[in-house]
């Protein structure tokens, strides 16, 4: 931010700068919220670095190239990280997007203009020092915008990050990366996995496409195509990012060709079932009495063998 200043003191108003926009621009091109140039050419975001109880200030642009006038809402956010690694802003600001204050809130843009906002950013005393991730959004013809406010806190700061929950399953191998550290780091990420007789897996360190913020935590996946079809192995993921931090963490994972096992159960318990009733239709065989030969001689009966006479 261009101006530092001991305490916060009263904003012009917005100041509207007529565009020199193609006359073929129509409000369908969009608007959009930037820092304004300052002297400097295509700044992506605001950065801003002071100790507790400095007040800082810059300004923000609002452009509008098209035929119509455009009315948008300004507020300041806190940055966040979505659950699977992406940035985001919260609903209620707490931290950086609460500090942040606007010489007008609603602006008016008349077509083909650009309105320069002025806003200052309080840091309180007694914020914890290292970076507060935050946002200037704008709200208007039924769509958002935001640019990003960087902002650090002087003082000591620590980088810190943990691993937790490594899970194998379904050909990937997902992890959470929690922040415990106040910088926001951007982590790199190394996978191993021994298996039974020897090293299934070995992927060098790489930085991963994730800005994790202080105090949040994320949920990623690593694909793993090629693992075994049977083995029991151990995979370890280790994440490290600058400043010393340094975490790892492993989970147990065996692979085992179901649908083979099945196909082989299926065939035992055919063979069984085909064993039993052949075995069941040889005991009935053996148990059936023997046929009668016509004219042969019957049993006689007790009485008969004895001479008894009734």
């Amino acid at each position: 931010m261009p101006s530092v200043l001991p305490a916060a003191r009263a904003l012009c108003l917005a100041a509207v700068t007529l565009l020199a926009v193609a006359p073929t621009a129509t409000a369908d091109d969009g608007w959009s919220v930037v820092p304004s140039t300052g002297g400097q050419d295509g700044r992506p975001y605001f950065y801003a670095e002071g100790a507790p109880g400095t007040v800082m200030e810059d300004t923000v642009s609002v452009i509008n190239p098209g035929r119509d006038p455009l009315t948008v809402r300004l507020r300041g956010a806190d940055a966040d990280n979505s659950r699977g690694g992406g940035l985001s802003v919260r609903a209620k600001a707490t931290d950086t997007g609460a500090w942040i204050t606007f010489a007008e809130r609603t602006v008016k843009i008349p077509a083909r203009t650009r309105a320069d906002v002025p806003f200052t950013v309080s840091v309180p005393v007694g914020t914890t020092p290292g970076d507060h991730p935050g946002a200037i959004v704008a709200t208007g013809a039924g769509r958002s915008a935001a640019v990003r406010v960087h902002l650090r806190v002087g003082g000591p700061t620590l980088s810190a990050l943990t691993v937790e929950d490594v899970a194998v399953r379904a050909g990937r191998i997902s992890y959470e990366l929690v922040n415990r550290g106040t910088t926001v780091l951007t982590p790199k990420l190394a996978v191993r996995a021994e298996g039974l007789f020897g090293e299934v897996l070995d992927r060098a360190p790489r930085t991963l496409p994730v800005e994790l913020l202080p105090g949040r935590r994320v949920t990623l996946t690593e694909p793993w195509p090629d693992r075994p079809a049977l083995d029991s192995v151990e995979v370890k993921v280790t994440v490290t990012a600058a400043g010393g931090a340094r975490d790892e963490a492993g989970a147990s994972a065996r692979f085992v060709p179901w649908g083979a096992v099945a196909g082989v159960v299926g065939g035992l318990v055919v063979c069984a079932g085909g064993g039993h009733w052949f075995v069941g239709r040889f005991v009935r065989r053996r148990r059936r009495p023997p046929p009668q030969i016509a004219g042969a001689e019957q049993p006689r009966t007790e009485d008969e063998l004895t001479g008894a006479v009734s």
